[in-house]
């Protein structure tokens, strides 16, 4: 018997105050898969995001998460199931970075008065911090902490309930290029150790997805433009399209790197192959 999809949303719409946000939207999800979520800014990534999370309800359309339908269950219930990543995440701040992780399991943004973890908990939340890199920070406030040090800190705050899905909207905004290094080697190897978990990453940079990555689905104007196996969709031809702009699609080491396409070579006055004014002078001989 095949197994149930993870998440399956089938023919969806999306309308926000008389304007459609997606239309016709197909996205199914399987044990295992870890998707991208990829295109330009209003492109509808957000709003697709919130359905996967169990935030929004579609205007048309089925939306099944974990094999709930929305609209027949108790959302805030089935949110408990759904780990969540948002760089935005307003936690509190006097929150040490055990304790932020420990707020995955109540599911708030601060410490719940009179609540006190189990020593499972305690000791989930250990290993995720082991985890995560994060573990020599366990008493830091999270004021002090760097934004990479914040990111991986909202991972494994994410996967203290042990959902079944992950999203992670844009994890590596606002983070420098070690920083993003270190948390995406970190979902990599959170994927590697939970090899059932699904994600749904959403970026509109292809250097930060992680290496892990085994589906992607274009998006352009609220529509999907390719969906599919990574490198299927992940092409030259298919994100020039999707952003509207020539681009060079490489993949090496597993990770990808766009480049706008070079425009045809036009002779400029002064130039040419070698540098500037090359054939103006001889060289030099003793």
């Amino acid at each position: 018997m095949a197994q149930q999809p993870v998440l399956d949303i089938v023919d969806v719409d999306f309308v926000r105050d008389g304007r459609e946000i997606l239309a016709g939207i197909r996205l199914t999800v399987n044990a295992g898969e870890h998707w991208a979520l990829l295109g330009s800014n209003g492109a509808g990534k957000s709003t697709l995001l919130s359905l996967c999370g169990a935030i929004a309800h579609p205007t048309r359309g089925r939306v099944e998460v974990l094999g709930f339908r929305l609209g027949r269950v108790d959302m805030r219930e089935l949110r408990g199931w759904i780990g969540h990543v948002d760089p935005r995440q307003p936690l509190d701040i006097r929150l040490t970075v055990e304790q932020a992780v420990l707020t995955g399991a109540t599911g708030t943004n601060g410490w719940v008065p009179r609540w006190k973890p189990t020593a499972s908990e305690l000791r989930r939340a250990d290993d995720l911090m082991e985890l995560l890199g994060v573990v020599g920070l366990r008493n830091a406030g999270l004021s002090t902490l760097s934004a990479g040090e914040r990111g991986r800190t909202l991972v494994a705050r994410a996967l203290m309930p042990k959902p079944h899905l992950l999203l992670l909207d844009e994890p590596s905004t606002g983070l420098d290029l070690a920083a993003r290094e270190r948390l995406l080697t970190s979902v990599d190897t959170l994927r590697a150790e939970y090899p059932t978990l699904a994600s749904v990453l959403v970026t509109h940079h292809l250097e930060e997805l992680p290496a892990s990555t085994t589906h992607a689905l274009l998006l352009s104007g609220g529509r999907a433009l390719r969906s599919g196996p990574v490198d299927d969709v992940l092409t030259s031809e298919n994100v020039s399209s999707c952003f509207d702009h020539p681009v060079v699609i490489k993949r090496s080491l597993r990770r990808w790197t766009a480049q706008a396409q070079p425009v045809a070579e036009a002779h400029v006055p002064g130039w040419d192959a070698d540098g500037p004014d090359a054939d103006r002078h001889t060289p030099l001989h003793r």
